[in-house]
């Protein structure tokens, strides 16, 4: 399951169907949309909710939840950063807590930090990422 923080707000539905108008019109504090194959639930908040907060209502039975976002948050993080989409990691600047990091996946060859790098270019680079998400994050939740 996966959770995805983001800074701005959003609609799921275009602005033409019944399920916009009753939540952005009709000022519903919940819309549910249910199809035959999936079910999504928006609604209001006066606070925004942390990752903990949302997958502790939402996701409890889930063995893994992967979370995007949350910089703040003291969840463990493994960031993914590639230079086509930013010239540098967050890891390291003054939005983050390196203490929280547990590695970085990356394609920059110069990056270096205290905590494991992976690169995108190395052979098997998905299946040692996947060892370090289940030695060092679910394995420590589970004593």
């Amino acid at each position: 399951m996966t959770i995805k923080h983001g800074a701005h707000t959003f609609n799921i539905d275009p602005a033409s169907t019944d399920t916009y108008r009753h939540y952005h019109e009709g000022h519903a504090e919940r819309v549910a949309m249910a199809a035959p194959d999936k079910f999504a639930l928006v609604m209001r908040w006066s606070e925004q909710l942390s990752a903990e907060d949302i997958a502790s209502r939402f996701m409890s039975d889930a063995d893994v939840i992967l979370c995007e976002g949350f910089k703040k948050s003291a969840l463990p993080k493994i960031e993914i950063h590639r230079r086509a989409a930013h010239a540098t990691p967050l890891l390291g600047g003054p939005e983050v807590d390196a203490s929280t990091y547990r590695a970085m996946v990356t394609d920059d060859v110069s990056a270096a930090s205290n905590v494991e790098v992976i690169r995108l270019d190395a052979e098997g680079w998905l299946g040692a990422l996947a060892d370090l998400v289940e030695r060092d994050i679910m394995r420590r939740g589970n004593g």
